[in-house]
């Protein structure tokens, strides 16, 4: 199942995107839920497969042209990982890593699919992440190998764009990876039982202004979803609509000589094999 969040004459709304079209749920029953993070903390995203059901004809609407949020727009954590990729490390300067990297991400931080990207007035080393997102379904804590992957509900693409600068002030990577609109989510959930187990085995791209910058595939991963799962939960509870950000391939800007940046008139796009592309312009920051 495919799932969009996009907004409604009235507000915001889900639907359930078939082919080139949206069965709008709202259209279908009034009472139906309006946000997917409530959905996977309630009754999970089979009862919107139940009002999907009853539509007809009249609750169809075009899928071009729709504003789109992002698929979840409350989650309780964005866990996001670094250094996951070999190629990756090596571009960076880094060593091999024992153990996942991980860090945090804020929402302010965030645009869904279609919605500027902002380069921002304090510095031009903006640069793009391509990057797979697991989205959590079940609390988990102390999960094993035979039921960790149990507890992701759906899948969708990421980009963690970064300013670099400020990611290397310090040790610690937050200020560079949380600048206000500086990455982006979307454009839909994707069920896990539409991809692979883990949703490894996909080819995933970003490229910039149609020119492909980076290209590998989610198998190549240092720490699969499932290996990351079984590590994060022997201290942190994951709740349903949680964010697991798996990381990015080589080929980034930073890594590159002359180093790239994403500037104002840009377009960046991050497309994973069957799970979509989340493509945004980019604009400066207004004074």
């Amino acid at each position: 199942m495919k799932i969009i969040a996009f907004d409604r004459k009235d507000g915001p709304g889900l639907g359930i995107v078939e082919g080139a079209e949206i069965i709008d749920l709202s259209a279908v029953d009034a009472a139906a839920p309006r946000e997917l993070g409530g959905v996977l903390r309630g009754p999970g995203v089979a009862s919107l497969a139940a009002i999907a059901s009853r539509a007809g004809a009249g609750h169809r609407v075009p899928l071009a042209g729709v504003k789109h949020r992002m698929p979840v727009e409350t989650p309780g954590k964005i866990i996001c990982l670094g250094l996951n990729y070999l190629e990756h490390v090596a571009e960076g300067s880094y060593k091999p890593q024992d153990y996942p990297t991980l860090f945090m991400r804020c929402m302010t931080s965030l645009v869904p699919h279609a919605t500027p990207l902002e380069r921002p007035l304090a510095s031009i080393q903006f640069d793009y992440e391509a990057e797979l997102v697991a989205i959590i379904g079940k609390t988990a804590r102390h999960l094993t190998k035979d039921n960790a992957l149990d507890c992701v509900a759906g899948y969708s693409c990421f980009n963690d764009g970064s300013i670099r600068e400020y990611q290397r002030h310090t040790v610690q990577w937050t200020m560079g990876k949380n600048f206000d609109r500086s990455g982006s989510f979307g454009p839909l959930f994707v069920s896990a039982d539409e991809l692979p187990p883990g949703a490894s085995g996909l080819s995933i791209e970003c490229r910039l202004n149609g020119q492909s910058v980076q290209k590998d595939n989610t198998k190549n991963m240092s720490f699969n979803v499932l290996d990351t799962l079984l590590y994060v939960t022997k201290g942190i509870t994951l709740e349903p609509g949680d964010l697991l950000v798996m990381g990015t391939p080589s080929g980034v800007g930073h890594g590159r000589k002359p180093q790239l940046w994403m500037k104002a008139g840009d377009t960046v796009e991050v497309e994973i094999e069957k799970v979509g592309l989340l493509s945004n312009a980019i604009v400066d920051e207004k004074a």
